[in-house]
């Protein structure tokens, strides 16, 4: 059963922070899961001064979550929940070259919410896997900061404001941004993602 909060107590304040660049990031290949490279580590390492306080702190499985989360100085614990949206078949291939061979399923794949032509997860497990997460976050007062793929930011954004699941597909996340969500008797409000740290002092060699 869901309490009610009194009028003077804080809502919960849910950040989600996008992982650093890698290669499989740079490819936009489907779980690409590679280590970060230094130039990946040097942002990470510049954005730490930005990131806001917390009271809990977690993170994606993938191994480029992990570590953007360990470069920032966080001691964040992985959770299952919020993995990447499982591609089955497609992982670690690209979009394009997913496309060239098998065009009627990615056509299926990005109009159809429910298909899962690759044999992973479909659009619609991901939003709801990544919701019931966000509703237990809604229980409580933390402050929570979270090293997600950007696969779990869209999802948390089309769940927590009602966006018709389509929407995922025109939401940019990009690498070390921050996605504030704040909640009161289950009900969202949205701050947008912004870096953690100036585009200058990220540059790399």
């Amino acid at each position: 059963m869901r309490h009610g909060r009194g009028e003077g107590e804080m809502p919960v304040r849910v950040m989600l922070v996008a992982p650093a660049v890698n290669e499989g990031l740079r490819q936009a290949r489907f779980g690409g899961d590679s280590p970060l490279d230094e130039v990946g580590k040097q942002q990470a390492r510049a954005a730490a001064a930005g990131l806001p306080q917390s009271t809990m702190q977690t993170s994606s499985p993938s191994l480029r979550c992990r570590q953007t989360a360990t470069v920032l100085g966080l001691n964040a614990q992985p959770l299952t929940e919020l993995d990447d949206l499982d591609m089955g078949r497609w992982h670690g291939r690209s979009l394009e070259e997913v496309t060239e061979s098998e065009p009627q399923a990615v056509a299926a794949w990005l109009s159809d919410p429910d298909a899962a032509p690759h044999g992973g997860e479909s659009l619609t497990r991901l939003v709801g896997r990544v919701g019931a997460w966000l509703n237990d976050r809604a229980e409580g007062t933390e402050r929570v900061l979270a090293v997600v793929e950007p696969a779990v930011i869209r999802a948390a954004l089309v769940h927590a404001l009602g966006l018709p699941p389509q929407v995922f597909w025109r939401l940019d996340v990009r690498p070390l941004s921050l996605t504030e969500i704040t909640g009161r008797a289950g009900r969202w409000n949205l701050h947008c993602g912004r870096p953690l740290a100036p585009v200058a002092a990220t540059t790399g060699p």
